[in-house]
């Protein structure tokens, strides 16, 4: 059942002085505002490439690499490019964690493209961060 949208003029007809409400619609007045919608695949997406490549980072042979742990993975700007920040134990040189991390990125990018199903694996971006202990 479709209601009748009221128009204004007759709303204001009614009324015998015009008031802040006066010439709008009551049903509106308890509408919740729109709330900005966020990408649920693109972070579903996210989610399966931080725990592929903390698998990944787990089981290769770099020492170096084994150190690190995914913080998050995140669009950069949307999903076909994704932030990955790791984070490296306090005292290490985060030069050397990066040096280690560009020699692995296309291995890195190979294994989630086997992981995920999508005609286009995503560009990874690596930030390292330390850790605070």
């Amino acid at each position: 059942m479709r209601f009748k949208r009221i128009l204004p003029r007759e709303l204001l007809s009614s009324c015998a002085a015009v008031g802040p409400e006066d010439g709008s619609d009551p049903r509106d007045l308890f509408k919740k505002p729109a709330e900005k919608v966020t990408n649920r695949k693109a972070l579903q997406l996210c989610g399966q490439i931080a725990k592929t490549l903390s698998l990944v980072l787990w089981e290769c042979g770099d020492d170096v690499l084994r150190e690190l742990a995914v913080e998050s993975v995140q669009p950069a700007p949307t999903s076909a490019r994704l932030l990955v920040t790791l984070s490296a134990p306090d005292g290490t040189d985060e030069a050397i964690m990066l040096r280690h991390v560009d020699k692995a990125v296309v291995w890195m990018r190979q294994e989630v493209a086997a992981a995920i199903n999508r005609r286009k694996t995503p560009e990874l971006t690596f930030r390292v961060v330390l850790r605070g202990t």
